[in-house]
Protein backbone atom coordinates (compact mmCIF):
# COMPACT_ATOMS: atom_id res chain seq x y z
CA UNK A 1 0.00 0.00 0.00
CA UNK A 2 1.26 3.21 -1.06
CA UNK A 3 2.80 5.66 2.06
CA UNK A 4 1.84 9.12 1.40
CA UNK A 5 3.20 11.37 4.26
CA UNK A 6 2.81 14.98 4.80
CA UNK A 7 5.92 16.14 2.89
CA UNK A 8 4.78 13.99 -0.08
CA UNK A 9 1.47 15.02 -0.15
CA UNK A 10 2.32 18.54 0.08
CA UNK A 11 4.57 17.59 -3.06
CA UNK A 12 1.94 16.25 -5.16
CA UNK A 13 -1.04 18.83 -4.04
CA UNK A 14 0.88 22.00 -2.46
CA UNK A 15 -0.73 23.66 -5.77
CA UNK A 16 -4.02 22.96 -4.84
CA UNK A 17 -3.37 23.75 -0.91
CA UNK A 18 -1.26 26.49 -0.98
CA UNK A 19 -1.83 28.09 -4.48
CA UNK A 20 -3.87 30.60 -3.91
CA UNK A 21 -3.83 33.85 -6.82
CA UNK A 22 -3.03 36.70 -4.83
CA UNK A 23 -4.90 40.01 -6.44
CA UNK A 24 -4.46 43.61 -4.83
CA UNK A 25 -6.00 45.42 -7.16
CA UNK A 26 -6.53 46.69 -10.89
CA UNK A 27 -3.01 46.19 -11.72
CA UNK A 28 -2.63 43.15 -9.03
CA UNK A 29 0.08 41.16 -9.40
CA UNK A 30 -0.82 37.53 -9.83
CA UNK A 31 1.31 34.96 -7.65
CA UNK A 32 0.58 31.13 -5.90
CA UNK A 33 0.89 32.41 -2.33
CA UNK A 34 4.38 30.15 -2.54
CA UNK A 35 5.79 31.54 -5.08
CA UNK A 36 6.14 34.78 -8.05
CA UNK A 37 4.86 33.83 -11.56
CA UNK A 38 4.54 35.82 -14.71
CA UNK A 39 0.96 36.94 -16.29
CA UNK A 40 -0.20 33.46 -17.97
CA UNK A 41 -0.21 34.03 -21.67
CA UNK A 42 -3.61 33.76 -23.39
CA UNK A 43 -5.17 30.39 -23.66
CA UNK A 44 -7.23 29.06 -26.83
CA UNK A 45 -10.37 29.46 -26.60
CA UNK A 46 -12.65 26.91 -25.47
CA UNK A 47 -16.39 26.07 -25.06
CA UNK A 48 -16.92 26.64 -20.75
CA UNK A 49 -19.61 26.92 -18.39
CA UNK A 50 -19.72 27.73 -14.42
CA UNK A 51 -21.88 24.97 -13.63
CA UNK A 52 -20.88 25.31 -9.78
CA UNK A 53 -21.92 28.78 -9.27
CA UNK A 54 -19.48 31.09 -7.03
CA UNK A 55 -18.54 31.45 -3.55
CA UNK A 56 -16.50 33.59 -0.55
CA UNK A 57 -15.06 33.05 2.29
CA UNK A 58 -12.60 33.06 5.07
CA UNK A 59 -13.23 37.23 5.04
CA UNK A 60 -10.86 39.54 7.17
CA UNK A 61 -10.57 43.27 7.67
CA UNK A 62 -9.00 43.65 4.07
CA UNK A 63 -8.81 41.09 2.39
CA UNK A 64 -11.16 38.02 1.40
CA UNK A 65 -11.33 34.23 -0.69
CA UNK A 66 -13.60 34.51 -3.90
CA UNK A 67 -13.71 31.06 -5.82
CA UNK A 68 -15.59 29.35 -8.73
CA UNK A 69 -14.93 26.65 -11.06
CA UNK A 70 -15.00 26.16 -14.83
CA UNK A 71 -16.33 23.14 -16.76
CA UNK A 72 -14.74 22.83 -19.72
CA UNK A 73 -16.53 20.73 -22.43
CA UNK A 74 -15.03 18.30 -24.34
CA UNK A 75 -11.91 16.05 -24.21
CA UNK A 76 -9.21 18.49 -23.75
CA UNK A 77 -7.79 18.62 -20.49
CA UNK A 78 -5.71 21.59 -21.12
CA UNK A 79 -5.56 25.00 -19.07
CA UNK A 80 -8.48 26.99 -19.13
CA UNK A 81 -7.92 30.88 -18.09
CA UNK A 82 -10.46 32.59 -15.91
CA UNK A 83 -10.62 36.75 -15.21
CA UNK A 84 -12.39 38.00 -11.98
CA UNK A 85 -13.87 41.32 -11.32
CA UNK A 86 -14.82 43.12 -7.57
CA UNK A 87 -16.73 45.87 -7.67
CA UNK A 88 -18.15 48.15 -5.03
CA UNK A 89 -21.76 48.45 -6.88
CA UNK A 90 -24.10 45.80 -7.88
CA UNK A 91 -23.43 46.51 -11.71
CA UNK A 92 -20.13 46.28 -11.40
CA UNK A 93 -19.66 49.89 -12.76
CA UNK A 94 -16.72 50.79 -10.77
CA UNK A 95 -14.14 48.26 -10.58
CA UNK A 96 -11.73 47.66 -7.96
CA UNK A 97 -10.49 44.47 -8.91
CA UNK A 98 -9.70 42.93 -12.37
CA UNK A 99 -7.14 40.07 -13.23
CA UNK A 100 -7.17 37.09 -14.40
CA UNK A 101 -5.51 32.95 -13.63
CA UNK A 102 -5.13 29.59 -15.69
CA UNK A 103 -6.74 26.99 -13.79
CA UNK A 104 -6.06 23.32 -14.94
CA UNK A 105 -7.40 19.32 -14.23
CA UNK A 106 -4.62 19.89 -11.50
CA UNK A 107 -7.09 21.58 -8.84
CA UNK A 108 -10.40 20.11 -10.87
CA UNK A 109 -10.31 23.07 -12.84
CA UNK A 110 -11.08 25.32 -9.54
CA UNK A 111 -9.81 28.70 -8.82
CA UNK A 112 -9.62 30.58 -5.53
CA UNK A 113 -8.72 34.17 -4.88
CA UNK A 114 -7.28 36.15 -2.25
CA UNK A 115 -8.97 39.66 -2.91
CA UNK A 116 -6.41 42.06 -0.83
CA UNK A 117 -6.38 46.08 0.43
CA UNK A 118 -10.23 46.15 0.59
CA UNK A 119 -12.19 48.13 3.11
CA UNK A 120 -13.10 46.81 6.88
CA UNK A 121 -16.84 45.90 6.99
CA UNK A 122 -17.41 46.94 3.40
CA UNK A 123 -20.03 44.35 1.43
CA UNK A 124 -18.76 44.22 -2.36
CA UNK A 125 -19.53 42.16 -5.50
CA UNK A 126 -18.03 39.66 -7.57
CA UNK A 127 -18.00 37.66 -10.82
CA UNK A 128 -15.52 35.61 -13.31
CA UNK A 129 -15.47 34.98 -16.87
CA UNK A 130 -14.03 33.10 -18.91
CA UNK A 131 -13.79 32.35 -22.92
CA UNK A 132 -17.09 35.12 -23.55
CA UNK A 133 -18.80 33.02 -20.44
CA UNK A 134 -20.03 35.42 -17.50
CA UNK A 135 -20.62 33.76 -14.09
CA UNK A 136 -23.37 34.59 -11.95
CA UNK A 137 -22.09 37.50 -9.18
CA UNK A 138 -21.76 36.91 -5.70
CA UNK A 139 -21.93 39.45 -2.59
CA UNK A 140 -19.64 39.15 0.28
CA UNK A 141 -18.47 41.80 2.86
CA UNK A 142 -15.00 42.31 5.39
CA UNK A 143 -14.68 42.02 8.79
CA UNK A 144 -15.60 45.25 10.34
CA UNK A 145 -12.37 46.77 12.77
CA UNK A 146 -14.13 49.18 15.29
CA UNK A 147 -17.51 50.27 16.13
CA UNK A 148 -19.01 47.15 15.66
CA UNK A 149 -22.82 47.65 17.38
CA UNK A 150 -24.29 44.20 15.67
CA UNK A 151 -23.01 40.71 14.10
CA UNK A 152 -25.10 38.62 12.62
CA UNK A 153 -24.17 34.56 11.42
CA UNK A 154 -26.35 31.86 9.41
CA UNK A 155 -25.34 28.64 11.39
CA UNK A 156 -25.63 25.21 9.81
CA UNK A 157 -24.54 21.85 9.29
CA UNK A 158 -24.86 17.89 7.67
CA UNK A 159 -26.15 18.51 4.40
CA UNK A 160 -27.31 15.06 2.95
CA UNK A 161 -27.78 15.71 -1.03
CA UNK A 162 -29.38 12.48 -1.49
CA UNK A 163 -31.78 12.51 1.50
CA UNK A 164 -33.33 16.11 0.56
CA UNK A 165 -33.43 18.98 -0.49
CA UNK A 166 -31.93 21.91 0.38
CA UNK A 167 -34.53 24.27 1.78
CA UNK A 168 -32.78 25.37 4.30
CA UNK A 169 -29.90 26.78 2.50
CA UNK A 170 -32.71 28.59 0.56
CA UNK A 171 -33.88 30.12 3.88
CA UNK A 172 -30.62 30.93 5.05
CA UNK A 173 -30.05 32.87 1.78
CA UNK A 174 -32.95 35.11 2.16
CA UNK A 175 -32.10 36.42 5.47
CA UNK A 176 -30.96 39.72 5.51
CA UNK A 177 -28.04 41.97 7.14
CA UNK A 178 -25.84 38.04 7.40
CA UNK A 179 -22.10 38.92 7.82
CA UNK A 180 -20.98 35.08 7.39
CA UNK A 181 -22.48 31.81 7.31
CA UNK A 182 -21.01 29.28 9.51
CA UNK A 183 -21.40 26.10 8.41
CA UNK A 184 -20.09 23.34 10.83
CA UNK A 185 -19.52 20.45 9.02
CA UNK A 186 -21.03 17.26 6.80
CA UNK A 187 -20.81 19.80 4.36
CA UNK A 188 -20.86 16.37 1.92
CA UNK A 189 -21.40 12.72 2.61
CA UNK A 190 -19.28 9.64 1.54
CA UNK A 191 -21.98 6.78 1.47
CA UNK A 192 -22.75 5.31 -1.93
CA UNK A 193 -26.38 4.32 -3.10
CA UNK A 194 -28.21 2.53 -0.63
CA UNK A 195 -25.44 3.80 2.11
CA UNK A 196 -27.25 5.95 5.12
CA UNK A 197 -29.77 8.56 4.43
CA UNK A 198 -30.57 7.52 0.30
CA UNK A 199 -33.53 5.67 0.48
CA UNK A 200 -36.00 8.44 -0.81
CA UNK A 201 -33.39 9.73 -3.49
CA UNK A 202 -34.88 8.28 -6.87
CA UNK A 203 -38.72 9.15 -5.76
CA UNK A 204 -36.87 13.37 -5.05
CA UNK A 205 -35.04 12.79 -8.00
CA UNK A 206 -31.75 13.26 -6.15
CA UNK A 207 -29.56 9.82 -6.95
CA UNK A 208 -25.95 9.76 -7.23
CA UNK A 209 -24.85 9.34 -10.94
CA UNK A 210 -23.64 6.39 -12.21
CA UNK A 211 -19.91 7.73 -11.92
CA UNK A 212 -19.72 8.36 -8.12
CA UNK A 213 -23.13 6.43 -6.89
CA UNK A 214 -20.49 4.08 -4.19
CA UNK A 215 -18.71 5.63 -1.35
CA UNK A 216 -16.16 7.70 -1.65
CA UNK A 217 -12.28 6.51 -1.55
CA UNK A 218 -10.54 8.10 -4.15
CA UNK A 219 -9.61 12.31 -4.90
CA UNK A 220 -12.10 11.78 -7.55
CA UNK A 221 -14.77 10.37 -5.61
CA UNK A 222 -13.88 13.46 -3.64
CA UNK A 223 -14.15 15.82 -6.14
CA UNK A 224 -17.33 14.31 -8.25
CA UNK A 225 -19.51 14.22 -4.85
CA UNK A 226 -18.49 18.25 -4.17
CA UNK A 227 -19.35 18.66 -7.90
CA UNK A 228 -22.46 17.32 -7.74
CA UNK A 229 -23.77 18.62 -4.11
CA UNK A 230 -22.36 22.11 -5.89
CA UNK A 231 -24.69 21.90 -8.68
CA UNK A 232 -27.87 22.35 -6.57
CA UNK A 233 -29.43 25.90 -6.59
CA UNK A 234 -30.33 26.15 -3.42
CA UNK A 235 -26.43 25.95 -2.18
CA UNK A 236 -25.34 27.81 -4.70
CA UNK A 237 -27.98 30.81 -3.84
CA UNK A 238 -26.75 30.97 -0.70
CA UNK A 239 -22.55 30.81 -1.51
CA UNK A 240 -23.72 33.83 -3.69
CA UNK A 241 -25.25 35.80 -0.96
CA UNK A 242 -22.91 35.58 1.66
CA UNK A 243 -19.05 35.05 2.62
CA UNK A 244 -18.90 31.41 4.07
CA UNK A 245 -16.30 30.45 7.44
CA UNK A 246 -16.50 26.57 7.55
CA UNK A 247 -14.61 23.84 9.49
CA UNK A 248 -15.19 20.23 8.04
CA UNK A 249 -16.62 17.32 10.71
CA UNK A 250 -16.36 13.45 9.93
CA UNK A 251 -18.46 13.03 6.19
CA UNK A 252 -16.15 15.36 4.79
CA UNK A 253 -13.84 11.92 5.34
CA UNK A 254 -15.98 8.91 6.30
CA UNK A 255 -17.98 8.81 9.51
CA UNK A 256 -16.73 9.07 12.65
CA UNK A 257 -13.05 10.01 11.85
CA UNK A 258 -10.59 10.23 14.62
CA UNK A 259 -7.02 11.30 14.21
CA UNK A 260 -6.04 7.87 12.59
CA UNK A 261 -8.92 5.92 11.19
CA UNK A 262 -12.85 5.57 11.27
CA UNK A 263 -15.88 3.79 12.38
CA UNK A 264 -16.62 3.83 7.92
CA UNK A 265 -13.14 2.69 7.20
CA UNK A 266 -12.23 -1.42 6.40
CA UNK A 267 -8.82 -2.27 5.43
CA UNK A 268 -10.20 -3.30 1.91
CA UNK A 269 -10.89 -0.01 1.41
CA UNK A 270 -7.26 1.33 1.52
CA UNK A 271 -4.63 2.91 3.44
CA UNK A 272 -6.96 5.42 5.61
CA UNK A 273 -4.27 7.99 5.65
CA UNK A 274 -4.13 8.00 1.87
CA UNK A 275 -7.78 8.63 1.55
CA UNK A 276 -7.95 11.73 4.52
CA UNK A 277 -5.88 13.43 2.70
CA UNK A 278 -7.54 12.80 -0.44
CA UNK A 279 -10.70 14.22 0.79
CA UNK A 280 -9.01 17.02 2.55
CA UNK A 281 -7.76 17.95 -0.94
CA UNK A 282 -11.02 18.19 -2.49
CA UNK A 283 -11.88 20.11 0.78
CA UNK A 284 -9.42 22.91 0.07
CA UNK A 285 -10.16 22.84 -3.99
CA UNK A 286 -14.02 23.67 -4.01
CA UNK A 287 -14.33 25.58 -0.52
CA UNK A 288 -13.49 29.12 -0.30
CA UNK A 289 -11.19 28.56 2.35
CA UNK A 290 -7.50 29.73 2.61
CA UNK A 291 -5.13 27.48 4.49
CA UNK A 292 -4.21 28.47 8.34
CA UNK A 293 -0.93 27.20 7.35
CA UNK A 294 0.87 27.03 3.82
CA UNK A 295 2.86 23.96 5.08
CA UNK A 296 0.08 21.96 6.89
CA UNK A 297 -3.27 20.16 4.87
CA UNK A 298 -4.57 19.38 7.94
CA UNK A 299 -4.24 22.73 10.06
CA UNK A 300 -7.87 23.92 10.00
CA UNK A 301 -8.47 26.00 13.25
CA UNK A 302 -8.94 29.89 12.81
CA UNK A 303 -10.25 32.83 14.35
CA UNK A 304 -11.93 35.71 12.90
CA UNK A 305 -12.46 39.11 15.07
CA UNK A 306 -15.59 41.34 14.38
CA UNK A 307 -14.33 44.08 15.64
CA UNK A 308 -14.24 44.51 19.72
CA UNK A 309 -17.67 42.56 19.38
CA UNK A 310 -16.77 39.31 18.32
CA UNK A 311 -13.93 36.90 18.61
CA UNK A 312 -15.10 33.24 16.17
CA UNK A 313 -12.60 30.87 17.18
CA UNK A 314 -13.46 27.74 14.27
CA UNK A 315 -12.09 24.44 15.80
CA UNK A 316 -11.50 21.18 14.27
CA UNK A 317 -13.01 18.24 16.30
CA UNK A 318 -12.31 15.38 13.69
CA UNK A 319 -9.11 15.25 12.11
CA UNK A 320 -5.70 17.05 13.97
CA UNK A 321 -5.94 16.15 17.60
CA UNK A 322 -8.93 13.63 18.03
CA UNK A 323 -8.50 9.99 19.97
CA UNK A 324 -10.41 7.22 18.95
CA UNK A 325 -13.90 6.79 20.31
CA UNK A 326 -14.52 5.34 23.30
CA UNK A 327 -17.51 2.33 22.73
CA UNK A 328 -19.63 1.08 25.67
CA UNK A 329 -19.28 -2.40 23.92
CA UNK A 330 -15.94 -2.77 24.84
CA UNK A 331 -17.31 -2.53 28.22
CA UNK A 332 -19.42 -5.52 28.62
CA UNK A 333 -18.58 -8.30 30.28
CA UNK A 334 -20.04 -11.46 31.15
CA UNK A 335 -21.15 -9.88 34.82
CA UNK A 336 -22.89 -6.88 33.14
CA UNK A 337 -21.39 -3.19 32.50
CA UNK A 338 -17.68 -2.88 33.82
CA UNK A 339 -18.97 0.88 35.56
CA UNK A 340 -15.08 1.29 37.20
CA UNK A 341 -13.41 0.12 33.86
CA UNK A 342 -15.67 3.08 31.80
CA UNK A 343 -15.29 5.72 34.59
CA UNK A 344 -11.17 5.22 34.44
CA UNK A 345 -11.30 5.71 30.81
CA UNK A 346 -14.01 8.39 30.07
CA UNK A 347 -11.77 10.73 32.88
CA UNK A 348 -8.40 9.85 31.28
CA UNK A 349 -6.26 13.16 31.58
CA UNK A 350 -4.61 12.08 28.32
CA UNK A 351 -7.40 11.87 26.19
CA UNK A 352 -7.91 14.74 23.49
CA UNK A 353 -10.42 15.95 21.21
CA UNK A 354 -8.27 19.06 20.33
CA UNK A 355 -5.11 18.18 20.20
CA UNK A 356 -2.14 19.68 22.57
CA UNK A 357 -1.03 22.21 20.15
CA UNK A 358 -4.95 23.37 18.93
CA UNK A 359 -5.79 23.56 23.27
CA UNK A 360 -2.55 25.74 23.80
CA UNK A 361 -3.53 27.94 20.51
CA UNK A 362 -7.37 28.36 21.61
CA UNK A 363 -6.58 29.10 25.23
CA UNK A 364 -3.74 31.55 23.89
CA UNK A 365 -6.57 33.72 21.80
CA UNK A 366 -9.11 33.35 24.48
CA UNK A 367 -6.10 35.36 26.28
CA UNK A 368 -5.36 37.73 24.06
CA UNK A 369 -9.18 38.51 22.76
CA UNK A 370 -10.50 41.70 24.31
CA UNK A 371 -13.85 41.04 22.39
CA UNK A 372 -16.99 40.83 24.26
CA UNK A 373 -18.08 37.39 23.50
CA UNK A 374 -15.75 34.45 22.40
CA UNK A 375 -17.46 32.35 20.61
CA UNK A 376 -15.99 28.90 19.40
CA UNK A 377 -17.31 27.39 15.72
CA UNK A 378 -17.14 23.39 16.04
CA UNK A 379 -18.37 20.07 15.32
CA UNK A 380 -19.80 18.44 18.18
CA UNK A 381 -22.24 19.13 21.15
CA UNK A 382 -20.22 20.39 24.30
CA UNK A 383 -22.96 20.05 26.84
CA UNK A 384 -23.07 17.40 28.96
CA UNK A 385 -26.12 14.64 27.96
CA UNK A 386 -25.82 12.76 30.85
CA UNK A 387 -28.81 10.07 31.02
CA UNK A 388 -29.68 7.21 33.42
CA UNK A 389 -27.51 4.95 32.90
CA UNK A 390 -30.66 2.37 32.84
CA UNK A 391 -32.04 3.86 29.72
CA UNK A 392 -28.25 2.96 28.22
CA UNK A 393 -29.18 -0.50 26.56
CA UNK A 394 -32.79 1.04 25.28
CA UNK A 395 -30.24 4.37 23.18
CA UNK A 396 -27.87 2.11 21.75
CA UNK A 397 -30.80 -0.53 20.60
CA UNK A 398 -34.47 1.66 20.47
CA UNK A 399 -37.39 -0.24 20.94
CA UNK A 400 -40.85 0.54 22.28
CA UNK A 401 -40.24 -0.09 25.66
CA UNK A 402 -38.15 3.26 25.40
CA UNK A 403 -41.02 5.79 25.48
CA UNK A 404 -42.18 3.62 28.42
CA UNK A 405 -38.76 4.15 30.20
CA UNK A 406 -38.86 7.59 29.51
CA UNK A 407 -42.06 8.47 31.20
CA UNK A 408 -41.23 6.49 34.65
CA UNK A 409 -38.28 8.12 34.97
CA UNK A 410 -39.47 11.70 34.32
CA UNK A 411 -42.38 11.13 36.42
CA UNK A 412 -39.65 10.09 39.77
CA UNK A 413 -37.08 13.14 38.40
CA UNK A 414 -40.24 15.47 38.82
CA UNK A 415 -41.22 14.12 42.26
CA UNK A 416 -37.52 14.51 43.42
CA UNK A 417 -37.76 18.30 42.27
CA UNK A 418 -41.04 18.69 43.94
CA UNK A 419 -39.52 17.44 47.30
CA UNK A 420 -42.00 14.67 47.48
CA UNK A 421 -40.74 12.29 50.58
CA UNK A 422 -41.61 9.17 49.12
CA UNK A 423 -39.29 8.49 46.69
CA UNK A 424 -37.47 5.37 47.62
CA UNK A 425 -33.45 5.54 47.79
CA UNK A 426 -34.17 2.88 44.48
CA UNK A 427 -36.15 5.28 42.79
CA UNK A 428 -33.35 8.39 42.96
CA UNK A 429 -30.93 6.04 42.31
CA UNK A 430 -32.55 5.39 38.93
CA UNK A 431 -32.47 9.13 38.12
CA UNK A 432 -29.12 9.85 39.28
CA UNK A 433 -27.31 7.09 38.00
CA UNK A 434 -25.86 8.62 34.92
CA UNK A 435 -23.73 7.82 31.64
CA UNK A 436 -23.17 10.35 28.62
CA UNK A 437 -25.73 9.23 25.47
CA UNK A 438 -22.98 10.70 22.93
CA UNK A 439 -19.04 9.43 23.23
CA UNK A 440 -18.45 10.80 20.27
CA UNK A 441 -18.97 14.17 21.47
CA UNK A 442 -17.45 16.20 23.97
CA UNK A 443 -18.64 13.82 26.53
CA UNK A 444 -16.32 11.29 25.31
CA UNK A 445 -13.53 13.49 26.04
CA UNK A 446 -14.53 15.04 29.56
CA UNK A 447 -11.39 16.30 30.74
CA UNK A 448 -10.48 18.38 28.06
CA UNK A 449 -13.91 19.91 27.89
CA UNK A 450 -13.51 20.49 31.48
CA UNK A 451 -9.85 22.57 30.76
CA UNK A 452 -11.36 24.84 27.71
CA UNK A 453 -14.55 25.59 30.21
CA UNK A 454 -12.11 26.78 33.17
CA UNK A 455 -9.97 28.23 31.28
CA UNK A 456 -13.25 30.84 30.19
CA UNK A 457 -14.35 30.93 33.84
CA UNK A 458 -10.64 31.79 34.88
CA UNK A 459 -10.68 34.59 32.20
CA UNK A 460 -13.82 36.05 32.79
CA UNK A 461 -14.71 35.55 29.16
CA UNK A 462 -18.39 35.47 27.86
CA UNK A 463 -18.95 31.72 25.84
CA UNK A 464 -21.01 31.22 23.26
CA UNK A 465 -20.27 27.69 21.92
CA UNK A 466 -22.02 26.96 18.35
CA UNK A 467 -22.14 22.99 17.35
CA UNK A 468 -24.06 21.28 14.56
CA UNK A 469 -23.03 16.81 13.94
CA UNK A 470 -26.47 15.88 15.57
CA UNK A 471 -29.20 17.06 13.20
CA UNK A 472 -30.85 18.01 15.53
CA UNK A 473 -31.76 21.52 17.45
CA UNK A 474 -30.08 22.10 21.36
CA UNK A 475 -29.45 25.09 23.88
CA UNK A 476 -27.06 24.13 26.38
CA UNK A 477 -26.08 26.00 29.78
CA UNK A 478 -22.55 24.83 30.10
CA UNK A 479 -21.11 24.29 33.68
CA UNK A 480 -17.99 23.61 35.08
CA UNK A 481 -17.99 20.03 37.36
CA UNK A 482 -18.06 22.17 40.64
CA UNK A 483 -21.25 23.64 38.79
CA UNK A 484 -19.16 27.07 37.45
CA UNK A 485 -21.50 28.59 34.96
CA UNK A 486 -19.10 28.58 31.78
CA UNK A 487 -21.15 29.90 28.90
CA UNK A 488 -24.20 28.61 26.54
CA UNK A 489 -24.24 26.37 24.04
CA UNK A 490 -26.23 26.85 20.80
CA UNK A 491 -26.61 23.69 18.46
CA UNK A 492 -28.18 23.84 14.80
CA UNK A 493 -30.59 21.43 13.53
CA UNK A 494 -29.37 20.02 10.10
CA UNK A 495 -30.05 20.88 6.86
CA UNK A 496 -31.45 17.14 5.84
CA UNK A 497 -29.95 14.48 7.59
CA UNK A 498 -32.12 12.56 9.76
CA UNK A 499 -32.28 13.11 13.42
CA UNK A 500 -33.58 11.70 16.58
CA UNK A 501 -36.90 10.85 14.86
CA UNK A 502 -35.52 8.50 12.51
CA UNK A 503 -32.75 6.91 15.10
CA UNK A 504 -35.05 6.72 18.13
CA UNK A 505 -38.11 5.69 16.20
CA UNK A 506 -40.48 8.72 17.68
CA UNK A 507 -43.80 8.49 16.07
CA UNK A 508 -44.73 12.14 14.94
CA UNK A 509 -47.59 12.52 17.69
CA UNK A 510 -44.79 11.53 20.12
CA UNK A 511 -42.12 13.93 19.48
CA UNK A 512 -43.32 16.54 22.40
CA UNK A 513 -43.26 14.09 24.74
CA UNK A 514 -40.04 13.14 23.77
CA UNK A 515 -38.41 16.18 23.83
CA UNK A 516 -40.09 17.21 27.19
CA UNK A 517 -38.61 13.85 28.55
CA UNK A 518 -35.17 14.32 27.79
CA UNK A 519 -35.24 18.23 28.34
CA UNK A 520 -36.30 16.91 31.57
CA UNK A 521 -34.02 14.19 32.50
CA UNK A 522 -31.02 15.71 31.03
CA UNK A 523 -29.69 18.98 33.69
CA UNK A 524 -28.45 21.20 31.63
CA UNK A 525 -30.29 20.96 28.95
CA UNK A 526 -32.85 23.82 28.04
CA UNK A 527 -33.71 23.09 24.30
CA UNK A 528 -34.40 20.36 22.28
CA UNK A 529 -36.20 19.89 18.99
CA UNK A 530 -36.44 16.25 17.75
CA UNK A 531 -37.72 16.11 14.39
CA UNK A 532 -37.21 18.72 12.16
CA UNK A 533 -34.44 20.34 9.81
CA UNK A 534 -33.24 23.99 9.98
CA UNK A 535 -30.48 26.44 11.05
CA UNK A 536 -29.91 29.18 13.45
CA UNK A 537 -29.37 32.83 13.12
CA UNK A 538 -27.07 33.80 15.96
CA UNK A 539 -27.03 37.67 16.67
CA UNK A 540 -24.32 39.76 18.81
CA UNK A 541 -25.01 42.64 20.17
CA UNK A 542 -22.66 44.30 22.97
CA UNK A 543 -25.34 43.03 25.92
CA UNK A 544 -26.88 40.00 24.90
CA UNK A 545 -26.33 36.86 22.37
CA UNK A 546 -29.24 35.74 20.70
CA UNK A 547 -30.06 32.20 18.63
CA UNK A 548 -33.58 31.99 16.60
CA UNK A 549 -33.77 28.22 14.93
CA UNK A 550 -35.74 28.32 11.81
CA UNK A 551 -37.49 25.08 10.99
CA UNK A 552 -38.43 23.72 7.40
CA UNK A 553 -41.69 21.56 7.05
CA UNK A 554 -40.75 19.15 4.99
CA UNK A 555 -37.09 18.50 2.75
CA UNK A 556 -38.84 15.34 1.14
CA UNK A 557 -41.00 17.62 -1.13
CA UNK A 558 -40.39 20.44 -3.52
CA UNK A 559 -43.33 22.47 -1.59
CA UNK A 560 -42.74 23.86 1.95
CA UNK A 561 -43.12 26.38 4.15
CA UNK A 562 -41.13 27.73 7.54
CA UNK A 563 -42.48 26.44 10.28
CA UNK A 564 -43.47 29.31 12.62
CA UNK A 565 -44.96 27.02 15.35
CA UNK A 566 -42.10 25.38 16.36
CA UNK A 567 -39.29 28.08 15.91
CA UNK A 568 -37.60 29.00 19.29
CA UNK A 569 -35.67 31.95 20.91
CA UNK A 570 -32.99 31.86 23.13
CA UNK A 571 -30.53 34.73 24.70
CA UNK A 572 -27.82 34.80 26.77
CA UNK A 573 -26.36 37.71 28.19
CA UNK A 574 -22.68 39.09 28.82
CA UNK A 575 -21.15 39.12 32.61
CA UNK A 576 -20.48 36.18 34.84
CA UNK A 577 -24.13 36.40 36.75
CA UNK A 578 -25.63 35.73 33.19
CA UNK A 579 -23.91 33.13 31.75
CA UNK A 580 -26.90 30.88 31.32
CA UNK A 581 -29.99 30.95 28.89
CA UNK A 582 -33.38 32.42 29.27
CA UNK A 583 -36.40 33.70 26.66
CA UNK A 584 -35.45 36.78 24.51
Amino acid sequence: MKDITRRSFLRISGYALGGVVVSTGLQGCLDSSSSSRPTPSPLPQRQVSFDHGVASGDPLSDRIIIWTRVSPVGDDTSDIEIQWEVSSTADFAELLHAGSASTSATRDYTLKVDVQNLLPGRQYHYRFRSNGVTSPAGRMKTLPSAGVEQVRFAVMSCSNFPTGYFHVYAEAARVADLDAVIHLGDYIYEYGTGGYGTADAAALGRSLPADNDTETLTLVDYRKRYALYRTDADLQALHASAPFIAVWDDHEITNDTWREGAENHDQDEGDFTERKLAALQAYFEWMPIRPARADDEETIYRSFDYGDLVSLHMLDTRVIGRDEQLDYANYITQSGFDAAAFARDIGDRQRTLLGQEQLNWLQARLATSTATWQVLGQQVLMGRMLLPAELLSSLLNPGADLLTAFGELVAIKLRLAGGDPSVTLQERARVETLVPYNLDAWDGYAYEREVVLGTSVALDKNLVVLAGDTHNGWANNLRTLDGTAAGVEFATASVTSPGLEEYLGVPAELIGQTEQAITTLVDDLEYLNANQRGFMVVTFTAEEAQADWHYVSTVKARQYTIDETRGKTLVTRRGAANRKLSAA
